[in-house]
Protein backbone atom coordinates (compact mmCIF):
# COMPACT_ATOMS: atom_id res chain seq x y z
CA UNK A 1 0.00 0.00 0.00
CA UNK A 2 1.35 3.30 -0.85
CA UNK A 3 1.20 6.26 1.15
CA UNK A 4 -1.19 7.88 -1.03
CA UNK A 5 -3.37 5.37 -0.08
CA UNK A 6 -6.27 6.27 2.31
CA UNK A 7 -6.99 3.81 5.02
CA UNK A 8 -10.31 4.37 4.87
CA UNK A 9 -12.19 1.69 3.84
CA UNK A 10 -15.56 1.05 1.86
CA UNK A 11 -18.28 -0.31 3.58
CA UNK A 12 -18.84 -4.21 2.95
CA UNK A 13 -21.80 -4.76 0.53
CA UNK A 14 -24.01 -7.37 0.83
CA UNK A 15 -22.36 -9.58 -1.76
CA UNK A 16 -18.93 -8.94 -0.59
CA UNK A 17 -16.90 -10.77 1.96
CA UNK A 18 -15.62 -9.19 5.09
CA UNK A 19 -12.82 -11.58 5.47
CA UNK A 20 -10.89 -13.29 1.91
CA UNK A 21 -7.70 -15.58 2.50
CA UNK A 22 -6.80 -16.67 -0.63
CA UNK A 23 -3.74 -19.32 -0.80
CA UNK A 24 -2.31 -18.61 2.71
CA UNK A 25 0.96 -20.40 3.69
CA UNK A 26 2.84 -19.75 7.03
CA UNK A 27 5.95 -21.74 8.19
CA UNK A 28 7.37 -21.61 11.41
CA UNK A 29 11.27 -22.31 10.23
CA UNK A 30 10.76 -25.58 8.47
CA UNK A 31 7.66 -26.53 10.20
CA UNK A 32 5.09 -25.65 7.23
CA UNK A 33 1.78 -24.77 9.36
CA UNK A 34 -0.69 -23.33 6.65
CA UNK A 35 -0.37 -24.58 3.42
CA UNK A 36 -2.15 -22.62 1.63
CA UNK A 37 -5.84 -21.28 2.96
CA UNK A 38 -8.77 -20.53 1.08
CA UNK A 39 -11.87 -19.27 2.56
CA UNK A 40 -14.31 -16.14 2.28
CA UNK A 41 -16.13 -14.95 5.15
CA UNK A 42 -19.44 -13.07 5.05
CA UNK A 43 -20.43 -10.03 6.93
CA UNK A 44 -22.24 -11.51 10.32
CA UNK A 45 -21.65 -15.05 9.43
CA UNK A 46 -20.83 -17.83 12.04
CA UNK A 47 -18.07 -20.33 11.48
CA UNK A 48 -16.32 -23.01 14.19
CA UNK A 49 -13.21 -24.25 13.39
CA UNK A 50 -12.85 -27.87 14.63
CA UNK A 51 -9.59 -30.11 14.18
CA UNK A 52 -7.00 -32.30 15.78
CA UNK A 53 -3.97 -30.14 18.15
CA UNK A 54 -1.33 -29.04 15.87
CA UNK A 55 -3.88 -28.85 12.45
CA UNK A 56 -3.16 -24.95 12.13
CA UNK A 57 -6.78 -23.59 13.43
CA UNK A 58 -5.36 -21.46 15.88
CA UNK A 59 -2.40 -19.99 13.95
CA UNK A 60 -5.01 -19.49 11.39
CA UNK A 61 -7.43 -17.31 13.46
CA UNK A 62 -4.16 -15.72 14.82
CA UNK A 63 -2.44 -14.19 11.40
CA UNK A 64 -6.35 -12.42 10.65
CA UNK A 65 -5.37 -9.79 13.20
CA UNK A 66 -1.68 -10.37 12.49
CA UNK A 67 -0.65 -12.01 15.91
CA UNK A 68 0.64 -14.10 13.35
CA UNK A 69 2.34 -13.43 10.39
CA UNK A 70 1.61 -15.32 7.09
CA UNK A 71 4.61 -15.45 4.71
CA UNK A 72 2.42 -16.36 1.51
CA UNK A 73 -1.09 -15.76 -0.25
CA UNK A 74 -3.42 -12.76 0.83
CA UNK A 75 -5.44 -12.16 3.68
CA UNK A 76 -8.00 -9.22 3.19
CA UNK A 77 -9.91 -8.13 6.01
CA UNK A 78 -12.79 -5.05 5.80
CA UNK A 79 -11.40 -4.09 2.76
CA UNK A 80 -8.10 -3.65 4.18
CA UNK A 81 -5.19 -6.28 3.05
CA UNK A 82 -3.00 -7.34 6.03
CA UNK A 83 0.84 -6.58 5.34
CA UNK A 84 3.86 -5.32 7.13
CA UNK A 85 1.97 -1.82 6.83
CA UNK A 86 1.86 -1.11 10.58
CA UNK A 87 -1.10 1.35 9.99
CA UNK A 88 -2.91 -1.54 8.85
CA UNK A 89 -2.31 -3.69 11.10
CA UNK A 90 -3.36 -1.67 13.75
CA UNK A 91 -6.63 0.00 11.77
CA UNK A 92 -7.46 -4.28 11.42
CA UNK A 93 -7.47 -4.39 15.14
CA UNK A 94 -9.50 -2.25 16.06
CA UNK A 95 -12.39 -4.05 14.26
CA UNK A 96 -11.61 -7.39 14.80
CA UNK A 97 -11.96 -8.61 18.66
CA UNK A 98 -9.83 -11.99 20.05
CA UNK A 99 -10.61 -13.86 22.84
CA UNK A 100 -8.18 -16.58 24.17
CA UNK A 101 -7.68 -19.31 25.77
CA UNK A 102 -6.12 -17.54 28.79
CA UNK A 103 -7.84 -14.94 30.53
CA UNK A 104 -4.78 -12.33 30.03
CA UNK A 105 -6.83 -9.44 32.59
CA UNK A 106 -4.31 -7.61 34.32
CA UNK A 107 -4.63 -8.91 38.52
CA UNK A 108 -3.83 -5.61 40.06
CA UNK A 109 -6.28 -4.00 38.19
CA UNK A 110 -10.30 -4.30 38.66
CA UNK A 111 -12.90 -5.74 36.01
CA UNK A 112 -13.77 -2.58 35.59
CA UNK A 113 -10.54 -1.02 35.15
CA UNK A 114 -9.31 -4.50 33.09
CA UNK A 115 -12.91 -3.30 30.48
CA UNK A 116 -12.00 0.37 30.20
CA UNK A 117 -8.25 0.17 29.45
CA UNK A 118 -8.33 -0.29 25.62
CA UNK A 119 -11.30 2.24 24.84
CA UNK A 120 -9.45 5.02 26.81
CA UNK A 121 -5.85 4.11 25.45
CA UNK A 122 -6.43 2.95 21.75
CA UNK A 123 -9.78 4.57 21.02
CA UNK A 124 -8.70 7.75 23.07
CA UNK A 125 -12.43 8.06 24.65
CA UNK A 126 -12.96 9.61 27.85
CA UNK A 127 -13.05 8.16 31.03
CA UNK A 128 -16.70 8.41 31.36
CA UNK A 129 -17.49 6.83 28.19
CA UNK A 130 -15.33 4.29 28.52
CA UNK A 131 -16.75 3.61 32.06
CA UNK A 132 -20.20 3.93 30.61
CA UNK A 133 -19.61 1.73 27.86
CA UNK A 134 -17.54 -0.92 30.01
CA UNK A 135 -20.53 -1.62 32.79
CA UNK A 136 -23.11 -1.86 29.29
CA UNK A 137 -20.79 -5.34 27.96
CA UNK A 138 -20.36 -6.30 31.92
CA UNK A 139 -24.15 -6.59 32.10
CA UNK A 140 -24.47 -7.81 28.34
CA UNK A 141 -22.15 -11.02 29.67
CA UNK A 142 -23.79 -11.17 33.17
CA UNK A 143 -21.32 -9.94 35.55
CA UNK A 144 -22.12 -6.07 36.46
CA UNK A 145 -21.80 -7.15 40.00
CA UNK A 146 -18.16 -7.92 40.06
CA UNK A 147 -16.83 -4.86 38.16
CA UNK A 148 -15.19 -3.80 41.24
CA UNK A 149 -13.93 -6.90 42.21
CA UNK A 150 -10.02 -8.22 41.30
CA UNK A 151 -9.67 -11.04 38.37
CA UNK A 152 -8.01 -13.15 41.28
CA UNK A 153 -11.85 -13.57 43.34
CA UNK A 154 -13.49 -14.41 40.31
CA UNK A 155 -13.82 -17.91 38.87
CA UNK A 156 -12.72 -18.85 35.32
CA UNK A 157 -15.80 -18.79 33.60
CA UNK A 158 -16.55 -15.25 35.14
CA UNK A 159 -12.76 -14.17 34.10
CA UNK A 160 -13.56 -15.76 30.43
CA UNK A 161 -16.59 -13.20 30.45
CA UNK A 162 -14.58 -10.26 31.86
CA UNK A 163 -12.39 -11.01 28.79
CA UNK A 164 -15.22 -10.90 26.00
CA UNK A 165 -16.81 -7.85 27.46
CA UNK A 166 -12.95 -6.34 27.30
CA UNK A 167 -12.94 -7.69 23.49
CA UNK A 168 -16.91 -5.81 23.11
CA UNK A 169 -16.04 -2.43 24.54
CA UNK A 170 -13.69 -2.18 21.07
CA UNK A 171 -16.92 -2.12 19.45
CA UNK A 172 -15.47 -4.62 16.78
CA UNK A 173 -17.04 -6.21 13.67
CA UNK A 174 -15.29 -9.45 14.19
CA UNK A 175 -14.85 -11.31 16.71
CA UNK A 176 -12.18 -14.38 16.88
CA UNK A 177 -11.95 -16.65 19.89
CA UNK A 178 -9.54 -19.14 20.26
CA UNK A 179 -10.24 -22.21 22.36
CA UNK A 180 -12.35 -19.87 24.43
CA UNK A 181 -13.36 -22.36 27.13
CA UNK A 182 -10.52 -25.22 27.31
CA UNK A 183 -8.69 -23.70 30.02
CA UNK A 184 -12.61 -23.88 32.09
CA UNK A 185 -13.66 -26.17 34.47
CA UNK A 186 -16.45 -28.10 32.68
CA UNK A 187 -19.18 -26.12 34.93
CA UNK A 188 -18.08 -23.04 33.79
CA UNK A 189 -18.15 -24.04 29.83
CA UNK A 190 -21.41 -23.57 29.57
CA UNK A 191 -21.87 -19.80 30.96
CA UNK A 192 -18.99 -19.06 28.24
CA UNK A 193 -20.75 -20.61 25.44
CA UNK A 194 -24.02 -18.93 26.34
CA UNK A 195 -22.07 -15.50 25.86
CA UNK A 196 -21.00 -16.52 22.40
CA UNK A 197 -24.15 -18.06 21.24
CA UNK A 198 -25.95 -14.43 22.31
CA UNK A 199 -22.79 -12.99 20.65
CA UNK A 200 -23.28 -15.30 17.15
CA UNK A 201 -27.12 -14.64 16.85
CA UNK A 202 -26.76 -10.66 17.31
CA UNK A 203 -24.82 -9.88 13.77
CA UNK A 204 -20.96 -10.03 14.82
CA UNK A 205 -18.58 -12.08 12.05
CA UNK A 206 -17.40 -15.20 14.00
CA UNK A 207 -14.85 -17.64 14.13
CA UNK A 208 -14.60 -19.59 16.90
CA UNK A 209 -11.54 -22.80 17.33
CA UNK A 210 -13.44 -24.83 19.99
CA UNK A 211 -13.77 -28.78 20.84
CA UNK A 212 -17.39 -28.00 21.53
CA UNK A 213 -19.22 -29.23 18.99
CA UNK A 214 -22.62 -28.87 20.98
CA UNK A 215 -22.12 -25.52 20.18
CA UNK A 216 -20.82 -25.96 16.45
CA UNK A 217 -24.38 -28.05 15.82
CA UNK A 218 -26.59 -25.37 17.43
CA UNK A 219 -24.60 -21.60 16.49
CA UNK A 220 -21.74 -22.28 13.51
CA UNK A 221 -23.34 -21.58 9.67
CA UNK A 222 -20.97 -23.26 8.82
CA UNK A 223 -17.83 -25.81 10.55
CA UNK A 224 -14.35 -26.08 9.08
CA UNK A 225 -12.25 -28.88 9.90
CA UNK A 226 -8.45 -28.15 9.50
CA UNK A 227 -5.55 -31.01 9.79
CA UNK A 228 -2.53 -30.36 8.70
CA UNK A 229 -2.41 -27.45 7.56
CA UNK A 230 -5.14 -27.94 5.11
CA UNK A 231 -8.97 -27.28 5.44
CA UNK A 232 -10.05 -30.68 4.78
CA UNK A 233 -14.15 -30.38 5.13
CA UNK A 234 -16.55 -27.61 5.23
CA UNK A 235 -20.34 -27.63 5.60
CA UNK A 236 -23.18 -26.80 7.21
CA UNK A 237 -23.51 -28.37 10.25
CA UNK A 238 -26.65 -30.55 9.54
CA UNK A 239 -24.43 -32.05 6.64
CA UNK A 240 -21.15 -32.08 8.35
CA UNK A 241 -22.03 -33.96 11.30
CA UNK A 242 -24.52 -36.68 9.84
CA UNK A 243 -22.78 -37.08 6.45
CA UNK A 244 -18.76 -36.31 6.45
CA UNK A 245 -17.60 -37.02 3.16
CA UNK A 246 -13.96 -36.92 3.85
CA UNK A 247 -12.32 -39.96 5.31
CA UNK A 248 -10.24 -37.57 7.85
CA UNK A 249 -13.34 -36.00 8.91
CA UNK A 250 -14.79 -39.30 10.14
CA UNK A 251 -12.33 -40.92 11.96
CA UNK A 252 -11.90 -37.32 13.96
CA UNK A 253 -15.75 -37.42 14.70
CA UNK A 254 -16.24 -40.82 15.90
CA UNK A 255 -12.90 -40.27 18.35
CA UNK A 256 -14.12 -36.70 19.59
CA UNK A 257 -18.26 -37.38 19.39
CA UNK A 258 -17.83 -40.87 21.48
CA UNK A 259 -15.96 -39.93 24.15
Amino acid sequence: MTLAEPIVTTPVLDNEYIIECRDVHKWYGDFHALKGIDLNVKPGEVIVIIGPSGSGKSTFIRCLNRLEEHQQGEIIVDGITLSHDVRNIAEIRREVGMVFQQFNLFPHLTVLENVMLAPMHVRKWSREKSEETAVKWLTRVGIPEQAHKYPGQLSGGQQQRVAIARTLTMEPKILLFDEPTSALDPEMIKEVLDVMRDLAHSGYTVLAVTHEMGFAREVAERVIFMDGGHIVEENIPANFFSNPKNERTKLFLSQILHH
